[in-house]
């Protein structure tokens, strides 16, 4: 047992994906790794039991246990001793708002439920609508006939009812000698019905539109109790340092739940929760702050030269690509809550009473329709992920105001809901729309919206707003400050395992924004040669393939078909165009087949290849010393060109990782190549600073000369310094700033004090000039061997 006490915050985070291939052990394995790189906690991806041979841990079928297939608790123990002993911190992510229920016989609590109904001691335990009769599980085929064939699949194998490879439970005395499995099935608390059922007529609420992960009511005591003892009890033991909670947004209450776990759990905090740029998370939420994304985008923007917005967008509209980002996001929204999430929609439309206007009867039929029209068109007009009632009472209002401006035929409705959900903003109808919105939001613009807009897919981000080309320096440093003075302690990241395209794609990507006439002048000619059957598909296609090259057909493959499935333009995953799949399949293949076209696209990413190491080693020298805590993603301390899961679960080469860190330790100072061993160097040196350091304040740092504006710098003060001791310098537009004759004699002021500035990936003094009064370091000096430095105060 250790007696290890919980650490408030870590200085950075290293986070793990675990699988069956890559268990607890494997991690502890890595731990001495991760600490000599400077890692202060490792983050693990959820680690309780999930469905059996996951490759996440999102899908949870029991709360209760450590996964035995990543080694079980003994396996979790030996990992939180060794990092502990290293002077590491333990960081879980945890899945509070829904479990697994594709294989019942593989969670013990829906199981349960179908078993015995609404007596199931776990029937409380998901959010079902036991009065709408037996429990609908949409899992039959469908080949028009509405599921009908399937039901002659149905056999009784071992005491439970069968389909294909999927046991359910029978209900006690359901089941007499010599009864056909369809009279068997009938006598049942829940019905297999048609896969198709799901998004219309579903009796319990979902994980967004997944129908194999059901919602958890954790805002009731006893579920929470029952569900979090396991996370809880490692808390206890001293064993857990910190928390990350998975969409929170999904929370019938995520303020009420936040408060019974930071009361239970007295370590470091932060949720999974998708800010808007200028919305801030809940004042009484007792938190440390986001997952970061909201820093992602800052720290991404301010690499992306805005001088190539028009090129893009002019490129965008001739080839037939919408660039008006609200329309696109709010056709998706509305696709999404009308199609996808209509069963959510018709249940809180049945709770809200019908409203005619005064003398104007209407059949109840229209009523009800008109109802559901004014939920919908409501959900979708949220300027944020969702409100929470009293306290973001601003959103609420300025979505029921949005909805009537876009629909005034719905207004008398929306007014209706409004007076309803003010009067009791804890009632089930203020609590299902505010829960509902946040889903309508994530899969109508990050699961479809991002991938029909993609004039420029870098910023088609979670977190990010594709309205906003670029982040001036002004307001990266605005925000940062921001940050520091209001959420210290915040994680911030990159990439994660969300993200639609790592950290080092998004930075080649903003590279060609410094050259867009001549980018979007070969996509016309690529386009011409070799399209993509869908628009919006084809400029994804072009700048997924410059920005990840070299990237195998498999992998091209798969993204481009995910992608075109999430978009639902010329195919989607419920209704599939096969002729239109083997078009995208095929695409690969033949512009890495034409010799010429292949040609032309290496010669483009030659031309930017340099300037997204530049931008790559910059994003992560601001993000790794600025405010907040950094979060490294698996595998990104050397160049990363992953895009959205599963590629970006692909197995880490830890060896090279290893040895490469190994000769950084014996004093090589490596290139910036195609290695990437010069971004593992700048990793390390920033987080060995960091932890050595554990920098406060923010103070921004403004170069002067011809070449200004390519530097974004800042300074930071050690936890016991009496003057800013700790420097980041990035380049920023490093092409631009080759074009017009480089640094020449820009000079950087640097804060005054006693010693002398060292840059910690040279190992050189900086040896400054004086300049208008202050003390100032040559960016053609300081910045001569890499386009960043690490400077700290000897």
């Amino acid at each position: 047992m250790s007696a290890h006490k919980s650490i408030r915050e870590p200085a950075s985070t290293y986070r793990l994906q675990l699988r069956p291939e890559f268990g607890l052990a494997d991690a502890a394995a890595r731990l001495d790794q991760l600490n000599r790189l400077g890692a202060g906690a490792v983050y693990l991806s959820p680690i309780l039991a999930a469905a059996p041979g996951s490759q996440h841990g999102y899908d949870v079928v029991d709360p209760t246990r450590v996964s035995p297939a990543l080694g079980g608790d003994t396996a979790r123990e030996a990992l939180a001793v060794k990092a502990h002993g290293l002077g590491m911190g333990v960081v879980a992510d945890i899945v509070p708002n829904h479990m697994c229920v594709a294989d019942p016989a593989a969670n013990p609590w829906w199981w349960d439920v179908l078993r015995h109904g609404r007596d199931s001691a776990y029937a409380r335990c998901f959010d079902i609508d036991f009065d709408a009769g037996p429990l609908l599980i949409p899992v039959l085929a469908d080949d028009g006939d509405g599921g009908r064939a399937a039901l002659d699949q149905l056999t009784i194998a071992d005491g439970a009812l069968a389909y294909h490879d999927k046991r359910y439970p029978l209900a006690p005395g359901t089941h007499g000698p010599g009864e056909t499995a369809d009279t068997v099935h009938r006598r049942q608390h829940y019905r297999l019905v048609s896969w198709r059922r799901g998004d219309s007529e579903l009796t319990y609420r979902r994980f967004f539109d997944v129908s194999e992960l059901a919602a958890v009511r954790v805002e009731e005591p006893g579920v929470f109790d029952a569900s979090h003892a396991e996370i809880l009890r490692w808390a206890a033991l001293g064993q857990l340092d910190g928390l990350r909670v998975d969409h929170v947004d999904g929370l019938t209450d995520p303020g009420g739940y936040l408060r019974r776990l930071t009361e239970r759990f007295d370590g470091w905090v932060v949720v999974e929760k998708i800010l808007a740029p200028d919305e801030a998370l809940p004042a009484s939420w007792p938190v440390d702050g986001t997952t970061g994304y909201d820093a992602l985008r800052e720290v991404c923007g301010v690499f992306t030269d805005p001088a190539g917005e028009d090129a893009l967008t002019a490129l965008a509209v001739e080839e037939g690509v919408e660039t008006d980002t609200d329309a696109v996001d709010t056709r998706a929204r509305r696709q999404a809550a009308a199609g996808l999430l209509h069963a959510e929609v018709r249940r809180i439309a049945a709770l809200l009473p019908a409203q005619p206007p005064e003398n104007t009867p209407r059949p109840s039929g229209m009523a009800v329709r008109q109802r559901e029209d004014a939920v919908t068109e409501l959900l979708c007009s949220f300027d944020v992920y969702r409100s929470y009632l009293p306290e973001g009472e601003d959103a609420w209002t300025r979505a029921v105001h949005r909805a009537a401006d876009r629909r005034p035929d719905l207004a008398h409705d929306l007014y209706a809901i409004d007076r309803r959900v003010r009067e009791d903003p804890d009632g089930e109808p203020a609590r299902r729309i505010q829960q509902t919105s946040g889903m309508v939001t994530a899969m109508g613009t990050e699961n479809t919206a991002f991938y029909r807009g993609t004039r420029f897919t870098a910023l088609n981000e979670v977190g990010g707003d594709p309205a906003l080309f670029s982040v001036p320096p002004e307001e990266f440093h605005q925000r940062a400050a921001h940050r520091e003075a209001t959420a210290p302690r915040t994680m911030t990241t990159l990439s994660t395992h969300d993200t639609k395209r790592s950290e080092d794609v998004r930075a080649r990507l903003a590279a060609l924004t410094e050259i867009a006439d001549d980018f979007t002048a070969a996509v016309r000619r690529w386009t011409e040669r070799c399209p993509l059957p869908e628009p919006s598909l084809n400029l994804l296609g072009w700048q997924t393939l410059v920005g990840a090259w070299p990237i195998s057909t498999e992998r091209l493959t798969a993204y481009l078909l995910k992608a075109a499935k999430e978009a639902r333009l010329g195919t989607s995953w419920t209704d599939p165009d096969p002729g239109f799949e083997e078009h995208v399949r095929a695409w690969p293949d033949r512009v890495l087949g034409d010799v010429a076209l292949r040609g032309e696209v290496a010669a483009l990413v030659d031309r930017v290849e340099g300037a997204g190491w530049s931008n790559s080693l910059g994003q992560k020298a601001l993000h790794l010393l600025g405010p907040g805590v950094p979060d490294l993603y698996q595998g990104t301390e050397l160049w990363d060109l992953s895009l959205v899961d599963p590629d970006n679960r692909r197995p880490v080469d830890w060896d090279t990782r290893d040895d490469l860190l190994s000769r950084v330790e014996r004093g090589w100072r490596p290139p910036v190549d195609a290695t990437g061993a010069a971004k593992l160097h700048l990793v390390r040196a920033c987080l060995h600073a960091r932890r050595d350091l554990r920098p406060t304040g923010y103070l921004p740092l403004t170069a002067t000369g011809p070449a200004a504006a390519h530097a974004v710098a800042f300074a930071r003060t050690s936890a016991w310094g009496r003057f800013p001791d700790l420097a980041a310098v990035a380049t920023r537009l490093p092409l631009t700033l080759a074009d017009t004759g480089g640094w020449r004699d820009t000079v950087l002021p640097l804060p005054s004090g006693p010693g002398t500035w060292t840059d910690r990936l040279t190992g050189r003094a900086v040896a400054p000039v004086r300049s208008d009064g202050f003390t100032a370091a040559p960016l053609a000096d300081l910045l001569d061997h890499y386009p960043v430095a690490v400077l700290v105060r000897e």
